[in-house]
């Protein structure tokens, strides 16, 4: 096993010295076809609580592909209210700590993550000491347990934290993924310490996008065992035409363009901004249809929105659905849209994972330039970029796209070859499949 603070330098060093050879290295799998010995513990706040959960799945198929290449994953995450404590969910083993009694209490997690359920109601400030504790002895108790031999924590708060604590006490090397919103939010003076002390201590950092990285390396300037990420979409299954013939016959009229978004129905993802965009084109695009797929707080908000601007007839809530629905919905659509803007607590869109899986459906998308989106997305070659908090620009991207069949042909066919390339699910765990190997060879 590699001493502490020796062997993350280097192997990011090696991971990241080549970009060529390592893209080369990593599409071929790099060392996950080996069986490894010991298991790895993955903790968690966000994670499916039951099959067909409506909480974004992408730790559990990151779990999942990590599995498939032969490493033997164990997740941990709270419990919630209606949760298995223990349970193999789609072949991964899960088990949940309590951390309060009744199970009902249990609410500082899931339906939108703990920073949403901390602004809806900030009496779950005070179960936070109670969770951290909970999570803290779950660690050492699963790693002295299992026989753990990596940990690696998703967001720096509270799981890298307690991670951090955990792992240095015996000595197990552990791997910190920031999402984004952990590094975005919470800057008080105490969670900075906190976050920067873990950057300190964890012997790799991932990041899922450029934005991400710029504010961990504004976090901890100079950090060496930092490198980037990007979480996977799941490329379509080959019957989702099929089913999108019928969506598509449904939801769009005429020769109208069908606009669809996808994501958490809050302010920040900007519906607000896609309706009043609806509203503008409709004079010039009178058969314009949208989906609007996803579930909220501000759903109804964004209901009474549609009816107030006249154009309710023409926009659909599908609510949440699982995620072969959503792939069909977005095969279904012409053009996908999402008008993210800043959060009120600083938070930006650190990756978007939506807008990978609507460029693996082939479409053409409008995206605002913030955060890590322009990761993913790129100007009049996978997509049109527009200013945050600007229906009117991004009003002008759909009538552009829609009158203009072979530009939106051209962005939609390299979104697709660019997202099959750098952003699937099978080319995401193959680098953290590298990286855990790395970490233990």
């Amino acid at each position: 096993m590699c001493g502490r603070g020796y062997c993350a330098p280097r192997l990011i060093t090696c991971i990241a010295g080549s970009p060529d050879k390592t893209s080369q290295f990593f599409a071929c799998g790099g060392l996950s076809h080996m069986r490894h010995s010991g298991r790895v513990l993955l903790v968690t706040s966000s994670y499916p609580r039951w099959e067909g959960d409506s909480t974004t799945p992408f730790v559990h198929h990151l779990a999942q592909d990590l599995r498939a290449r032969g490493w033997d994953i164990l997740v941990l995450a709270p419990h919630a209210p209606g949760a298995a404590s223990r349970e193999t969910l789609d072949g991964v083993p899960v088990e949940r700590f309590r951390y309060l009694w009744p199970e009902s209490l249990e609410t500082v997690c899931y339906d939108g993550g703990a920073l949403v359920k901390l602004r809806e109601n900030r009496r779950n400030l005070l179960k936070i000491p109670l969770l951290v504790i909970a999570q803290w002895a779950a660690i050492l108790v699963r790693i002295g347990r299992h026989k753990i031999r990596l940990v690696h924590s998703h967001w720096i708060l509270p799981q890298g934290f307690t991670v951090a604590l955990s792992s240095g006490l015996l000595g197990v090397p552990h791997i910190t993924t920031i999402h984004g919103s952990d590094v975005f939010a919470l800057r008080g003076w105490i969670a900075r310490q906190c976050k920067r002390f873990v950057l300190r201590r964890a012997d790799a950092v991932t990041v899922n996008s450029s934005a991400t990285q710029a504010a961990a390396e504004g976090l901890v300037p100079g950090i060496s065992s930092l490198t980037r990420i990007p979480m996977g979409a799941t490329v379509p299954s080959e019957d989702v035409e099929a089913r999108a013939q019928m969506l598509r016959a449904t939801y769009r009229r005429n020769a109208g363009p069908l606009l669809i978004f996808v994501g958490r129905l809050v302010a920040e993802k900007g519906v607000g901004d896609l309706l009043d965009a609806i509203a503008m084109v409709r004079t010039d695009l009178p058969d314009v249809t949208a989906l609007i797929v996803g579930d909220g707080p501000d759903r109804k908000k964004f209901e009474r929105e549609a009816e107030q601007l006249g154009i309710r007839g023409m926009v659909t809530f599908t609510g949440w659905l699982p995620s072969d629905q959503v792939q069909c919905h977005l095969a279904a659509a012409d053009i996908f849209v999402g008008p993210s803007q800043p959060a009120l607590d600083g938070t930006v869109e650190a990756q978007g994972i939506a807008f990978i899986e609507a460029m693996l459906a082939g479409l053409p998308v409008v995206a605002t330039a913030i955060g890590g989106i322009g990761d993913v997305v790129h100007h009049n070659r996978t997509g049109l970029m527009v200013a945050a908090r600007a229906p009117g620009e991004v009003a002008q991207a759909v009538r552009q796209l829609a009158t203009d069949k072979a530009m939106a042909d051209r962005l939609g066919s390299e979104g697709r070859r660019q997202a099959n390339l750098n952003h699937t699910r099978a080319v995401s765990a193959s680098r953290f499949a590298a990286l855990y190997e790395r970490l233990l060879s």
